[in-house]
């Protein structure tokens, strides 16, 4: 969409048919609904400014990128967004050249406009591009953009970038004199009064000097950008995050600088969208639902893994006076944000600092609390330096909680839960395990408060597979459990976690094609019950894993140390994700492309062992 001939009516109007189109779209395929409605008129005014298909676009997390994707020729596709096979949630290079990295974790954007500013000016290109970082509030909470910044004001590379405020939690403006001021501090007039003070400070004598100093820097402190232009980065702001006028003529401003600059602009979330107006988590991220009422289209009645998990710490918590949490942003995606509320002394959110949480509990567990570390999976990647040098070399006792383990569905490759298996069971002193069910996950939290040393325990997004598997058993460190024995098969089916339910209906398919399978809990990844498994390959040797996790450093590749190490005479399959990255789509169609639904598997495994 060529905007850049366009009048400002006509852009507003153009702001008024991208709203229309992101609230259709979003309540039939679900999305990120208030982030993208409230940052329109910013990426209108970003493409009117700069130019997209030369000058780096960067969105920071890149889910309020939707008004970017329509400008840029995804019109017609946006209808297939988040779906499989259509265009992402996220920003992606493969899907446009307009797309300059993918993104879908937090606080990268200022790191990765450095960096092209860097090969920029290495390349010594005639025509100049300058990098545009969109970055919002939340995501200047995360110690990697203060990295950034602090190169980037030493090294002044032209970058923009531009701080969608949201909430305004970096500063409120002070009227029209503090606007007016924030202007000046990047205009015109504002560099000339600084290039005319160093040239008269050379003449004066030292007590003018001293004066002159004191004047500047008291005109800096009455404006909100402080901070900025102590890092060595222009200021510019606030700015109506929705006054198309003032925008373009801020980003004309930062663009001619040749230096780096933020843009510091305030946004309503969800303009536009009346129900969804204001700081609203529930708007964020949506499922499908209807335009007039704002309700949810899109309802299920089974209980989901976090309320289960949330449930089970509220009543420990109400229990032990020194059970203890912490969640990096995600309060209600965690269940985490009933327990701030019940006890806001005791459990935390740290904003997106995944680092930063997990150490502070650490110091947390030495004075004799018991800190439940609850993240996504996808996101303890961020902190997975601490896990090892702050949590298992100290062998504290802390749990991680890992949410969404597996497949997510929608939100794609950033966020699948794959590789949890993988990454923690490298490291010594971990202990792993996981609930198949509800019961078991009360069992579980159950068992994490009396367990010593580091403890990590995964479950999925949603509703276990596994409903009531009627076998209620405390957990045991390092113990398995059989759920369905039959004295007449040599296949084990051997589950971990959400695995646990799809061994379950894969053995109920293999029965009704005439084979007799055993399902076996593992329970535990590590340590994994070798005792138990070694006197099982005597009766199974054929032994079929399911765990929602990568294969390459998964219960498959675990049970396959285990088999050297004891030259067990038995076959190991795995059913575990290839070595992929997992698309987005919904999750049963997700399930379905990678091969691994119940029926799936029941016709490999029929194949197999025929």
């Amino acid at each position: 969409m060529d905007i850049k001939s366009k009048n400002i009516q006509e852009l507003k109007d153009t702001c008024v048919s991208l709203r229309k189109q992101i609230i259709k779209v979003v309540s039939k395929n679900g999305g990120h609904l208030s982030s993208n409605v409230g940052a329109v008129e910013l990426i209108v005014a970003m493409h009117y400014v700069f130019d997209s298909a030369k000058d780096p676009f960067i969105f920071d997390v890149s889910h309020q990128s939707y008004a970017h994707k329509l400008l840029t020729g995804r019109w017609e596709q946006f209808s297939t967004l988040r779906q499989l096979h259509g265009i992402s949630g996220y920003t992606r290079p493969d899907e446009s050249s307009h797309d300059y990295f993918i993104a879908g974790h937090s606080s990268t954007s200022i790191s990765l406009a450095l960096g092209a500013a860097k090969a920029i000016a290495l390349k010594k290109e005639e025509n100049e591009r300058i990098p545009i970082a969109l970055i919002g509030d939340g995501s200047m909470s995360a110690g990697m953009a203060f990295e950034a910044l602090n190169e980037l004001g030493f090294r002044k590379y032209p970058v923009v970038i531009v701080l969608n405020d949201n909430k305004m939690s970096i500063s409120k403006p002070i009227g029209a004199i503090s606007s007016f001021l924030s202007h000046a501090m990047a205009g015109n007039v504002y560099q000339k009064i600084k290039k005319t003070t160093e040239q008269i400070l050379e003449y004066l004598p030292e007590s003018a000097t001293y004066m002159a100093k004191k004047f500047e820097e008291g005109f800096k402190l009455i404006t909100p950008g402080i901070v900025f232009e102590e890092l060595g980065i222009d200021y510019i702001g606030p700015i109506d995050g929705h006054n198309l006028e003032s925008l373009i003529k801020a980003f004309t401003m930062a663009k001619e600088l040749k230096r780096p600059v933020i843009v510091h602009t305030q946004t309503l979330k969800g303009k536009g969208y009346e129900k969804a107006e204001g700081c609203f988590e529930n708007w964020h991220g949506v499922g499908p639902f209807d335009i007039e009422s704002g309700k949810s289209l899109k309802k299920s009645s089974a209980k989901n893994a976090t309320t289960m998990y949330s449930e089970a710490l509220m009543a420990l918590a109400k229990e032990h006076d020194n059970v203890v949490g912490v969640t990096a942003a995600m309060p209600s995606g965690t269940g985490l944000d009933k327990l701030i509320a019940a006890f806001p002394d005791r459990f935390w959110d740290v904003a997106i600092a995944e680092q930063h949480a997990v150490t502070s509990m650490c110091a947390m567990a030495k004075e004799g609390f018991k800190p439940f570390i609850t993240i996504y999976s996808t996101f303890l990647q961020r902190a997975y330096d601490q896990v090892i040098h702050d949590a298992c070399i100290m062998n504290l006792n802390v749990v991680f909680a890992l949410d969404r383990a597996g497949i997510v569905g929608e939100d794609g490759e950033t966020h699948q839960g794959a590789f949890d298996i993988s990454y923690l069971s490298a490291i010594p002193n971990i202990t792993m395990l996981a609930p198949r069910d509800e019961s078991s996950m009360h069992q579980a939290i159950a068992y994490a408060y009396q367990h010593q040393g580091p403890l990590a325990i995964r479950y999925p997004r949603g509703a276990f597979i596994a409903t009531d598997t009627t076998k209620d058993e405390a957990f045991v460190y390092g113990k398995a459990q059989m759920l369905i024995e039959n004295p007449h098969a040599d296949i084990l089916l051997i589950g971990y976690g959400n695995g646990v339910g799809r061994a379950i209906q894969t053995s109920k398919i293999l029965e009704t094609k005439g084979f007799h399978t055993s399902v076996l809990d593992l329970r535990f990844a590590k340590p994994i019950d070798e005792t138990y498994l070694i006197e099982l390959s005597q009766q199974y040797q054929k032994w079929c894993v399911f765990s929602d996790s990568a294969q390459l450093g998964g219960i498959g590749s675990i049970l396959g140390l285990l088999k050297e190490k004891h030259a067990l005479d038995v076959a190991i399959y795995s059913f575990e994700f290839e070595d992929r990255f997992i698309p987005h789509g919904a999750t049963n169609l997700v399930e379905e492309l990678l091969e691994i639904t119940p029926k799936q598997i029941a016709d490999k495994i029929e194949a197999r062992c025929s």
